[in-house]
Formats: C-alpha cells, sequence, structure tokens
C-alpha cells in the first residue's frame, strides 16, 4: 500500500481536506470523517471496517478547526468532491454551512444504483444538509469543463467533474496567490499516479480499482490530469485525498490552512 515495507504491513492513508479563508466566511473542501465517526466506526459501514480506521476526535475537521480559533457557524460553505464517508462523513458536524456538491453526485448519493448503495452513508445527511446543486454550464478549465461557484466570496473556485471514482466525482479548482491549486479528491491516490513516468504502489493500485464506479472514466480522467501536470508545471498544485505525502507538502502552502485526518 505504501511501497515500502512488507505485504501485510499497515500504511499511513490520510482524509486531506482544505480549509479556505474567503472574504465572507470560511470554505471547507471536503469534510473527511465526522465526530460521530471517529467515536463509533462501525457506523462508517462494513467497507470501511476492513480499513481499520482510528477513531482520533482531534484530527477530525471540526476539531482542527477549533484548534484554529474559529467555530463551526464560521464554516459558511462546505465543497465536497464526492460523498463517500471519508469525504462527507464530518457534513453533521457543520449543520448551518451551504454543502455545494455537483449534481451528478448528490444524485448517486441519493438515489444509489444497487452497486453504489454500500458507499454511501444516510447517516452523513439526515440533518439535512443545505445542498447546493452545480450542473455543467459551460465554463472551461485549462481544457475540462468546470463549474464556477462561490461568485461572492472574493476567491475564484469551480468543480472540474472527474468522474470515475463514483459516478459524479470531481475536482475543486481554487486559485491562489501563487497560481491553482487542484484538490483531486480520489481522481489519483498517489502522488507518482501523475508524474511522468507514473508509478503507484501495487496495493493502492488494486484498491483504487475495487473502489471504482467507472474503471474507463477514471482511467482517461487520471491520464487527462497527468498530461495537464506535465504541461501546466509549475501553475497548478495537485494534492490528492489520501496521499500522505500531499497533505504535508499541502501544509506548507500559505493559501490554504490543510485540516488532517488520519
Amino acid at each position: 500500500m505504501a511501497g515500502e515495507g512488507g505485504l501485510l504491513e499497515p500504511a499511513d492513508v490520510v482524509c486531506h481536506c482544505l480549509l479556505i479563508e474567503a472574504d465572507d466566511g470560511l470554505v471547507l473542501i471536503d469534510t473527511g470523517f465526522g465526530i460521530e465517526d471517529a467515536r463509533d466506526p462501525g457506523r462508517l459501514g462494513p467497507a470501511f471496517r476492513l480499513t481499520r480506521p482510528t477513531g482520533e476526535l482531534a484530527e477530525t475537521a471540526l476539531k482542527r478547526v477549533e484548534a484554529l480559533g474559529f467555530a463551526a457557524g464560521d464554516v459558511r460553505r462546505i465543497v465536497v468532491t464526492h460523498l463517500d464517508p471519508d469525504h462527507s462523513g464530518g457534513l453533521p458536524d457543520f449543520p448551518q454551512a451551504e454543502v455545494h456538491v455537483f449534481a451528478r453526485e448528490l444524485e448517486a448519493a441519493l438515489n444509489p444504483r444497487l452497486r453504489e448503495r454500500p458507499r454511501y452513508r444516510n447517516a452523513h445527511w439526515s440533518h439535512g444538509p443545505k445542498w447546493v446543486r452545480h450542473e455543467i454550464e459551460g465554463d472551461e478549465w485549462f481544457g475540462f469543463e468546470g463549474v464556477r461557484i462561490l461568485p461572492g466570496s472574493g476567491t475564484e473556485m469551480l468543480i472540474v467533474p472527474l468522474a470515475g471514482h463514483s459516478r459524479g466525482h470531481s475536482g475543486v479548482a481554487l486559485r491562489t496567490g501563487e497560481g491553482w491549486l487542484l484538490h483531486c479528491g480520489d481522481a489519483y491516490f498517489h502522488h507518482g499516479q501523475i508524474a511522468t513516468p507514473p508509478h503507484c504502489p501495487p496495493g493502492l493500485r488494486v484498491f483504487q480499482s475495487l473502489s471504482g464506479a467507472d474503471r474507463g472514466q477514471r482511467i482517461a480522467n487520471l491520464e487527462r490530469l497527468r498530461e495537464l501536470a506535465g504541461r501546466q508545471e509549475g501553475e497548478i498544485a495537485f494534492v490528492c485525498s489520501h496521499d500522505p505525502h500531499d497533505l504535508e507538502r499541502a501544509e506548507r502552502r500559505p493559501s490554504a490552512t490543510a485540516a488532517s485526518e488520519a
């Protein structure tokens, strides 16, 4: 899984979230696991029990936000790459926030097909989130389709559809003082996958295939991201959700505060 150590040796995996200080409040990109998930990992479902996640309250997005001197109510908006439990589990911890999501993903989560049912957990939105659905409206971002969101925040941000891992999976692009930052969610699991030549630990490749909704779309979008990373090197910083390398690198960036979860 980590590219080193024994075959059955545990590996560290993170749930990489971003906290952005916009002009009119905080914006959280993904939430990781929530408070109740940390207290009772069993509520994540059988698939996550197999991965044995650690329930550390201090590593939830809410506790990391509070450690920075903010309150849950200061998070005005949440943007989710998709609605798997490790990306949406913290939604109940920010009940007043708008939740911005690609419409195809919200449809998949609220009306899952038979094969999709194990991946979504209704407990994470039983509180009735303030959903804000976004459709493709002709925006473009470096050759990708894009949906510009949060026009009143003073922050240029787009949802960038990257289907494959889930039916409506997307990335989130954020303009910073240093260029662009693209949170790719689960479009890839290891930073080596967008390198040239690409590389990835075999365990992660297997896990990625097993957890994907559409292998063809996932691979096609991964290849497009690799091409973009080579073409726009230095202009776009790429991070994914579960690679500790990406989390450590992003935490050193002054433009966003990374909220992590082990």
